[in-house]
């Protein structure tokens, strides 16, 4: 029997057409509840897509964070997206997007809803055009590098002792940096708990703080002054989301520590203008809230013009491979694996992280085994 990489290999290509798309949601459950600024989480979950073919390749990618919202995105990929690509070349990327792209633009609907159905199937697209032409996407998206460092995000509010014990942790499992959850506690209390990640810590070790846009403009400057000795790598989404470019523009300018932005945004434009605005020195775009790879390069060229660095708010297993291709690349970032069982056991191959970095897959497309077991336990469709 001829494999799938070896068919991909023969097929000319003008010939990858899309035959079908499936879906499958998964929800799990964890251990506790965590709480960041204004925000708690109690379930993980996602939507596995993928999109199959003429000549039988199967691209896969899952997109989707919020149980709330996944079988009103399942429903836009079913009933919008489906009909718009079956029958059209996988390989003519952007004209797929623009064909999916309408289903963002009605202003009834959450936007955020068609955003994250377009970058599922935008991703699984991507992975057979890496399945076609051999290469890993780092590779195909630019691949500056093979290996990146890696930040785990925690810090999430808990007794002080187990969140200590929690920063050890981290150390023992090999990273090197972290994004540290702040913004709903008065400023002391939240630059207090930052501290003692530092003293934990040492000083050898990244570290970014996350306020999820907690703070009002005078608190995120307060707390600038009393974390800003503490080597903070950068400040992200330090105030409220209504008026969050001006006042990002002033903690940038006021605060003494680099400004991070850009997952709330809808699109590059967005992203673009928060660079206008001299608000953010690190864009934190997050293609699978956003409509896909696709849409993050375009936004990682606009950064390029206004020397932005690039980071990607969470999922590791499309972010990798955008954050190698990129020089302005920063920091991948990962969660614990009681905080992420989708990262730490749907994906079978996942690299290790070793002395702060993470060596990227090198096969073809995404790169990623998935366990047919975890699928099949923590499916929501049944």
């Amino acid at each position: 029997m001829t494999s799938p990489a070896a068919r991909a290999a023969q097929a000319p290509l003008d010939a990858l057409t899309i035959t079908g798309i499936e879906q499958i949601p998964l929800v799990v459950p964890l251990g506790r509840e965590y709480k960041g600024s204004y925000y708690s989480m109690t379930h993980r979950v996602t939507v596995l897509t993928r999109i199959h073919t003429s000549e039988g390749l199967i691209g896969t990618a899952y997109a989707a964070d919020e149980e709330n919202t996944v079988f009103d995105i399942m429903k836009v990929v079913e009933h919008e997206i489906a009909p718009r690509l079956i029958g059209q070349n996988a390989l003519a990327i952007e004209r797929c997007w623009e064909l999916a792209y309408p289903v963002t633009f009605d202003q009834l609907r959450d936007r955020r809803i068609g955003l994250v159905a377009l970058a599922g199937v935008d991703t699984a697209i991507w992975d057979l055009f890496g399945q076609v032409v051999g290469r890993p996407l780092y590779e195909v998206w630019g691949g500056y590098r093979n290996r990146l460092p890696v930040n785990i995000i925690g810090g999430y509010y808990g007794p002080v002792d187990e969140i200590r014990g929690e920063v050890e942790e981290w150390l023992e499992m090999g990273f090197r940096g972290c994004k540290f959850k702040i913004g709903s506690k008065p400023v002391d209390e939240d630059a207090a708990r930052v501290r003692m990640c530092r003293e934990t810590v040492g000083d050898d070790f990244v570290i970014t703080i996350d306020a999820n846009q907690g703070y009002t403009l005078p608190s995120a400057l307060a707390l600038c002054d009393r974390v800003r000795e503490l080597d903070i790598r950068w400040f992200e989404e330090p105030c409220r989301w209504a008026n969050d470019a001006r006042d990002m523009r002033e903690v940038r300018a006021r605060g003494g520590i680099p400004v991070c932005a850009g997952q709330s945004e809808y699109s590059p434009e967005g992203c673009r203008d928060l660079m206008d605005a001299g608000a953010i020195d690190v864009c934190n775009f997050d293609s699978s809230w956003a409509g896909g790879p696709t849409n993050w390069r375009r936004n990682a060229a606009v950064a390029h013009v206004y020397s932005v660095e690039l980071a990607h708010h969470e999922e590791p297993h499309v972010a990798a491979h955008l954050l190698a291709s990129q020089p302005k690349g920063t920091y991948l970032e990962v969660f614990h694996p009681d905080r992420d069982p989708i990262w730490w056991q749907l994906v079978l191959n996942r690299p290790e992280v070793t002395d702060g970095e993470m060596e990227l897959p090198s096969a073809p497309g995404l790169g990623w085994e998935y366990d047919t077991d975890f699928i099949e336990k923590y499916r929501a469709d049944r």
